[in-house]
């Protein structure tokens, strides 16, 4: 696909429904349309409401490749609430006028439209719903399975999202079966650990959280993903043992009982690949594992061992016979795919393989659209729900079954807003991936006097008094951090924004609710489900107030070891 520049260059139009501004930042010229962050649903049902209303929605694609309209334009309409979601119900609810949803509507009916949705609108309270009202918008206008047209997730995000690439997956270790049938959605953590026994609700199911007396986590960092830092301490301190595998002192390494050293990937023999990169990489070993450091292979055929397992874990492979294997097993994958793989030394010799473009341009559900009937999707009817009579009988009023309005104390206009009154929004960093390398040259250059920067709307500095490069606090009452300011009109009113990852650093080691000294966005995040359907992270959702720091600066202290005594 041609980059936002070269589509604008050749007349592409581009529409940025967004608080932020930079969403797209490659754009020069593209239209930003400052939606209230968590109002998402709201701005698209009224889109919806348009279409309908005035007759502008594709009815042949609504009949061959969809089920659930009826119920779902009864609702927009207001036949099932008596609330029609019109582009006046929409406005004070979003803070764009009615007359630009309603102009935007109508546009997008009278010409070819991708509708691109972040991934990161599910990470909030009611996530879902955006998504169920992305099915549904783009389904009215019709063009789903068209070339340039239809509807998008999450490009950018990762490699495999409108990339063009072959599906092929490359090398991959066997799953096995896993014993323990006992699960929980991942944004669960700390309410599994705090609240053993205890049911909860899942997709349409309802569950027991199990005790948990171990934890033992290899790979991730449950101290940069996971809400509400200061609940998670407390639940991380209920097993018997944490162990942790790492390469560097995190927090969560510095929250566990074992540690295992692990070396990083410039210690190791690997090879890299994954679905849709196009490519696939020799990773050789550049250094010997430093100190004590192991690769995990090795730890977990040691602690196999320990066990009396040893032989059947590694069924007799080192590492590079693992490799080789992996890579053997992948080749007639490979074939299936239309790829032709060299043999593993020629491969470990030239070090990369880059696979051929495909012969023909990737288009989504073109052959669903072509023909429903065989190309059906993997939904209950095989086709486009936009009411799911599944979902509606889970009996949740949040997720009545179609895309749904439900307002909640976590944004703007709430009475929570009164204490707190900004919308914190929590992006993925540009210096790093997620947390990792927090520590390293191209992350902490970017840091303000050593703390995470947070972006603030002038009309909001000025009011408290904030510049650019001050320190400031940031609160709620979950938590509070430090962070370095921002002042940039690319964030509307309203609304700051701060990247994840900053590493966690409390003021006072130990203290549950202490100052972070760092700016990691978790200890002000909610740990709420984003609803019962989904239990997913409901990080987007966090209101905050800021106000200058007048104190002295404490001392960065992310970076360093933990304090070690002799036994």
């Amino acid at each position: 696909m041609p980059c936002p520049t070269e589509l604008a260059r050749r007349g592409v139009d581009f529409v940025n429904v967004s608080p932020v501004r930079d969403d797209l930042g490659d754009v020069a010229h593209a239209e930003w349309i400052a939606v209230r962050p968590g109002s998402d649903t709201a701005f698209i049902l009224a889109l919806c409401h348009v279409l309908i209303s005035e007759n502008l929605y594709n009815r042949d694609f609504i009949a061959r490749c969809t089920v659930g309209f009826e119920p779902f334009s009864d609702y927009v309409l207001g036949k099932t609430d008596g609330v029609a979601k019109t582009c006046e119900w929409a406005a004070p609810l979003t803070d764009i006028p009615a007359e630009t949803i309603r102009n935007l509507a109508r546009r997008m009916a009278s010409k070819r439209v991708m509708v691109n949705m972040a991934w990161a609108l599910q990470r909030s309270i009611q996530g879902e719903q955006p998504f169920f009202g992305l099915v549904a918008l783009t389904s009215l206008l019709g063009q789903i399975g068209t070339p340039g047209g239809g509807i998008g997730t999450g490009y950018s995000c990762v490699n495999d999202v409108g990339s063009g690439r072959n599906p092929f997956s490359g090398p991959r270790l066997p799953q096995g079966r896993n014993a323990v049938k006992d699960f929980i959605p991942v944004a669960r953590i700390s309410d599994m650990l705090l609240k053993p026994g205890q049911s909860f609700d899942y997709d349409g199911v309802q569950y027991r959280y199990p005790d948990i007396r171990l934890v033992y986590w290899a790979g991730g960092n449950a101290f940069h993903h996971h809400q509400d830092i200061n609940k998670l301490i407390g639940a991380w301190r209920r097993p018997e043992a944490v162990i942790v595998h790492e390469h560097y002192w995190t927090a969560q390494a510095k929250f566990a009982d074992i540690v295992f050293p692990a070396t990083t990937m410039v210690e190791r023999n690997d090879i890299g690949s994954a679905s849709s990169d196009g490519f696939m990489l020799a990773m050789k070993r550049l250094v010997a594992p430093v100190g004590e450091s192991r690769d995990d292979y090795d730890i977990f055929a040691d602690i196999a061992g320990v066990l009396g397992e040893r032989d059947s874990f590694t069924e007799g492979r080192d590492v590079m016979a693992w490799l080789r294997f992996l890579y053997d097993e992948a080749r007639p994958r490979a074939e299936e795919s239309g790829l032709t793989l060299p043999s593993f030394d020629a491969f470990w010799a030239k070090e990369m393989i880059e696979y051929p473009w495909p012969e023909d341009h990737q288009v989504m559900f073109r052959d669903f659209r072509a023909d429903p009937e065989k190309h059906p999707l993997t939904t209950v009817s095989g086709k486009l729900e936009l009411f799911s009579q599944r979902v509606a009988g889970f009996g949740y009023e949040e997720c009545p079954g179609h895309a749904f309005w439900y307002p909640h104390q976590e944004m703007l206009g709430s009475e929570r807003a009164q204490l707190y009154p900004l919308h914190m929004l929590s992006n993925q960093p540009s210096t790093r991936l997620h947390s990792q390398y927090d520590h390293g040259k191209v992350s902490r250059d970017t840091k303000i006097t050593g703390r995470e920067p947070m972006k603030i709307n002038p009309a909001d500095a000025a009011a408290r008094g904030l510049q650019t490069n001050d320190i400031a606090r940031v609160f709620n009452d979950r938590g509070e951090m430090l962070v370095g300011i921002v002042v940039s009109d690319a964030v509307r009113p309203g609304v700051v924004q701060i990247a994840t990852g900053a590493w966690y650093d409390p003021l006072e080691r130990g203290r549950v609710g202490t100052l972070d000294k760092h700016g990691n966005p978790n200890v002000l995040t909610p740990d709420v489900g984003s609803s019962r359907l989904a239990q997913g992270c409901a990080a987007q959702s966090a209101l905050v107030e800021i106000e200058k720091w007048q104190g002295d600066l404490p001392e960065i202290t992310a970076f360093g070891p933990p304090p070690f005594s002799d036994r």
